[in-house]
Order: structure tokens, then sequence, then C-alpha cells
């Protein structure tokens, strides 16, 4: 007699992009500890960045990893960071970790108007 491996609620892998976005959450995490006011902002996590008409922000050479979208008419702050160009530059979780965590580090920072190093003293470290 056969059955299921694991119950129905319970998924046996997790995609790439439920991957990314765990770490995503995990970087958000470990900044919140020392600034609770992320709380306010929204993080998300998209494909790639869209060609729009503000091009000059990105060429073939630097595609951007992450974003920032200020606060506004009632809308939180946002933070993006953009999956594949993040897959892209790094090889293995862990990298790809550290790699999502500094881009994390450097929006925020720039959202909050500070130095990276403010964020995260242990930015750079790796």
């Amino acid at each position: 007699m056969r059955g299921p491996v694991a119950p129905p609620q319970v998924p046996l892998a997790a995609s790439r992009s439920e991957v990314f976005a765990d770490l995503v959450q995990d970087s958000v995490e470990r900044l919140e500890r020392r600034w609770p006011q992320l709380a306010d902002i929204d993080f998300l996590v998209l494909e790639v960045p869209r060609l729009d008409g503000s091009r000059e922000a990105w060429n073939d050479e630097a595609v951007p990893l992450g974003g920032t979208v200020p606060a506004r008419e009632g809308r939180p702050a946002r933070v993006v960071v953009y999956r594949r160009p993040v897959e892209i530059r790094t090889k293995g979780r862990e990298e790809r970790a550290a790699l999502v965590h500094e881009v994390v580090v450097e929006q925020v920072a720039e959202l909050l108007g500070l130095t990276p190093e403010t964020v995260d003293p242990r930015y750079g470290e790796d």
C-alpha cells in the first residue's frame, strides 16, 4: 500500500522564488532588531527591473539589484530586490544570502538617508 510522503498542506520543495523571498525576509528581520521603524516599510521581490522612461538608471553593464519607492499618498515606503539579477551574480545559497542582505542594507540606507555602515555595522565585511 502506498501513501503520500508528506501531508498535502506541507510542500515538498520550495520554489526558487520562495527561497529567495525567504532570504529577503531573513535580512529584514535581522535589520528590524536594530531599526524597528522598518516594520513600516514594504519589502518586495520582483523578478527583474522594469524598462520604463527612467532608463538612465541602468544599462547593460549596470542592471540594478534593488530599488526604493518613497512613501506617498498614504502608501508606505517600499524596498524592492530584483531576484534574477541577484541570482545571476551569485553561486550558491550563502553567496546569494550575503548579496541579498547587502542590497537590502543599501536600499534601507537610501530610504533612511544613512550610510549602509550605519544601518548595519557589519556591512561590507563579507
